[in-house]
Order: structure tokens, then C-alpha cells, then sequence
């Protein structure tokens, strides 16, 4: 089974450019407006990694990041955060966050990254079907 990616954000242009770029590159991509979305969409659907803005009306990141770990703990989720808030970032690790990107972000690096995390998460299912 492939990457499943869920990117969560407020800004629409935001979301369609990434939307595209994980299409384009034959990843299937589910986008959110929102953190309640998000979860919402989680319930009904398998997402591996889910890329998460901090910075969202409502519900923000850390609480949407709360409930993922809760809800469901082996998913993998990547940050997104301005240059300001390089602690949020660090905070939302430290809530079990696989890592953090910096807005403007870099898509290479963020594929990368969503790659590696999606690796963990298939070795973390094989952990805990063994135990």
C-alpha cells in the first residue's frame, strides 16, 4: 500500500498547489480546510501521514495534532509553521509530531520528509501486529 497523504490547511491556494504536486507525482492526496474536517475525514477514511498547519481559524494545530495522536496514534503527522513559530514546530514533536516544515515550504523536502514518516508508520503497524 502506497503513501495516503491528508494536508490540512486554511489557505486554499495553499492546499490546491500541494493537492497538485502530490498528484502529479501519483500520491493520493485528500486536502482539509480544517482542523474538524480533518478529523472528520480521518474517521471515515486511512491516511498515513497527514501535513497540518499550525496556524488555522477554530480549531489550530496542536489541538487537531492532539486528537490525531488520541484517535489514532500510528499516523504520522508533519507540521507546517511559519519562520516565527520554529517552537510550535518543536511543541508539536514533542506531542508526537514525526517532524516540522517551515512555510514557505520547500515540496522536495516536504515529500521527503512525508515519505520517511510513511515509513515509520508501516514499521510501527508491523511492531504492534507482532506484539
Amino acid at each position: 500500500m502506497g503513501l495516503r497523504v491528508l494536508a490540512v490547511d486554511d489557505e486554499a491556494d495553499f492546499i490546491e498547489t500541494l493537492v497538485k504536486r502530490f498528484t502529479y507525482r501519483q500520491i493520493p492526496v485528500t486536502a482539509a480546510a480544517s482542523g474538524a474536517q480533518a478529523l472528520e475525514l480521518m474517521e471515515n477514511q486511512d491516511f498515513d501521514v497527514v501535513i497540518l498547519d499550525m496556524r488555522m481559524p477554530g480549531m489550530d494545530g496542536m489541538t487537531v495534532l492532539r486528537e490525531i495522536k488520541k484517535r489514532h496514534p500510528l499516523v504520522e503527522v508533519i507540521i507546517l509553521t511559519g519562520h516565527a513559530s520554529v517552537e510550535a514546530g518543536m511543541e508539536g514533536m514533542s506531542l508526537g509530531a514525526y517532524d516540522y516544515v517551515l512555510k514557505p515550504v520547500d515540496f522536495g523536502e516536504l515529500l521527503e520528509k512525508a515519505r520517511k514518516a510513511h515509513e515509520r508508520k508501516k514499521l510501527n503497524e508491523a511492531r504492534s501486529n507482532q506484539g
